[in-house]
């Protein structure tokens, strides 16, 4: 179980990561797009902490309702989170009318930096946090 964890956390930092660095290099869509995966894999991580696997991004967002908000694992608003940044994902990645600036970018990071502190958080109740370091 816990090698699913720590791949899944670590998937998330990489793809938070790679949110600030398209951020400062400008490229907004890209970065608001980047903290999408960085909150889908955190979500992944902690669903793990119960062994439950899910196949498509919707079953990550109601799985993770379920077995980590309903149960009490985190606070509500966690759990819409996930929704917000998913819809905002949707737009970045298919409507190329819409612009994205610094601000959403910056906005998109935080929420999902924020989430995933949240969720390491959870994540270090369970596990050694050496599991969770860079490796």
């Amino acid at each position: 179980m816990s090698k699913y964890v720590v791949a899944e956390w670590r998937l998330a930092t990489e793809s938070l990561g790679a949110a600030l660095v398209c951020r400062r290099a400008g490229y907004h869509r890209d970065a608001v797009s980047r903290t999408y995966y960085a909150v889908l894999h955190a979500a992944k991580a902690a669903l793990q902490l119960h062994d439950v696997d899910a196949e498509s991004h919707a079953a990550v967002r109601r799985l993770f309702g379920k077995h980590i908000v309903r149960t009490g694992l985190v606070e509500v608003e966690w759990g819409s989170v996930i929704g917000q940044i998913a819809d905002r994902r949707m737009i970045s990645d298919y409507d190329a009318t819409r612009t994205f600036d610094e601000a959403d970018a910056h906005e998109a990071y935080e929420r999902a930096e924020a989430f995933l502190e949240r969720i390491r958080t959870l994540l270090a109740e369970r596990l050694p946090l050496e599991d969770l370091e860079e490796g």
